[in-house]
């Protein structure tokens, strides 16, 4: 039976999810790229919006939640055929429409993660290529796994509101797409800092409150699970922030804004498979863990792999989500942590497993992918076109126009 209030939220909801894409996610990769390059990374934010949409209304909507296979939908809700108006969604209070509204939200943002790995050197066209197959053949496959009935549903694997299938599967795609792509030509010795650090406190602060409607909406109903998800949220981020500023005041002297919004995102993507599952005092452990770990990440990635993953998607979100996922069980327990229904170290090895599974699929199919697309259409831009910005190369306009 419907419930408005239930329903009234996850509307709420799901305005705040879409709204980490189009502007929060937008606005936060803007303002770390070059003055050149901000339209581009706007307009791949905005197109995967439109592409992601128009693919689940298609199939992979029914692709994810639709059948009880093992591992895959089976495909009889296409072009949402049989989400009929009055359709209440199954174990929820909430129409069936709002849950694929919601779900949505979740796919468009997922691949719009990756964006920060290939920032500033990609064409438009293998943009939009790679982030349709990627969405069929990684996203939706880990979704369906986890969230839609799948095998590792089944084993036990916990994941609230998406440290695996969101998090884990676009930092693992990201690692994998830059190593391909190659680094960008001032990597890494003379890589230029971020254009507008206000624009990208901006976007992380819009982050910050749509993720109340990723973490908090995927209780699915607007009672106590909702408004612990949220309070332990908001706690993580702020700890996960302190513990970033505390590490850059003592090595460098000077906290950064960067860093500390960075250190944010980080205590948000580390909190979110759990956000469901802790109370206030595990929220500000994992957020603490998040921003010390995350930080260290960050900086292996680019030093010690020289990695090009240009604005961080792997050390942020994937090791966030990885390390939430993994520290779940041990921080649940915790004052105010729901009731594990399993002991502590045998929850711990099914989350090891549903990482190790999800990350290796995640590494494996984007490598074929980014193998294909290069076949169908160039992957990179040109060097003149990487010079000049891809923002008038690609698509005739420039963010910023000097006074004559």
């Amino acid at each position: 039976m419907l419930n408005a209030a239930d329903t009234a939220w996850m509307l709420t909801a799901s305005v705040l999810v879409l709204m980490m894409t189009m502007p929060a996610l937008g606005f936060f990769y803007a303002g770390l790229v070059q003055a050149k390059n901000i339209l581009s990374v706007l307009f791949q934010c905005v197109a995967i919006a439109v592409l992601v949409s128009l693919l689940w209304f298609v199939f992979v909507y029914s692709e994810t939640f639709s059948g009880s296979g093992a591992y895959i939908g089976d495909l009889s809700n296409l072009f949402l055929t049989d989400v009929a108006r009055d359709a209440v969604h199954p174990g929820t209070r909430i129409p069936e429409s709002v849950f694929v509204m919601y779900q949505m939200t979740f796919a468009i943002i997922t691949p719009a993660l990756i964006v920060g790995a290939y920032a500033e050197r990609m064409r438009f066209s293998a943009v939009l290529l790679l982030s349709g197959l990627w969405l069929v053949a990684v996203y939706a496959p880990a979704a369906h796994w986890i969230w839609g009935g799948g095998f590792l549903q089944a084993a036990g694997a916990l994941d609230f509101a998406g440290g695996i299938v969101v998090h884990l599967t676009a930092g693992i795609s990201a690692l994998v797409i830059a190593r391909v792509l190659g680094p960008r030509r001032e990597f890494p010795h003379a890589i230029n800092p971020p254009h507008a650090p206000w624009m990208v406190m901006v976007g992380a602060s819009l982050l910050w409150v749509g993720w109340f409607g990723f973490n908090a909406g995927s209780a699915l109903a607007s009672g106590a699970d909702a408004g612990m998800t949220m309070l332990s949220t908001h706690l993580a981020a702020a700890a996960a922030t302190a513990t970033w500023v505390a590490i850059e005041w003592t090595k460098y002297g000077k906290p950064s804004l960067v860093g500390a919004v960075t250190g944010a995102v980080a205590g948000l993507a580390t909190v979110t498979p759990a956000s469901g599952f802790v109370g206030p005092i595990g929220a500000v452990v994992l957020g603490i863990a998040g921003g010390a770990v995350c930080y260290v990440a960050v900086l292996v990635v680019k030093r010690g792999f020289k990695v090009d993953d240009a604005l961080d998607v792997l050390g942020v979100h994937g090791v966030g989500g990885a390390l939430g996922s993994l520290i779940l069980p041990f921080v649940a327990i915790l004052p105010g942590g729901a009731v594990m229904a399993r002991p502590i170290f045998v929850q711990f090895l099914i989350q090891g497993k549903a990482v190790l599974i999800v990350g290796l699929w995640s590494a494996v199919v984007c490598f074929v992918i980014v193998k294909l697309v290069s076949w169908l259409c160039d992957l990179r831009a040109t060097a003149d076109a990487e010079i000049q910005g891809l923002d008038f190369s690609y698509h005739g306009e420039s963010g910023y126009h000097a006074e004559s």
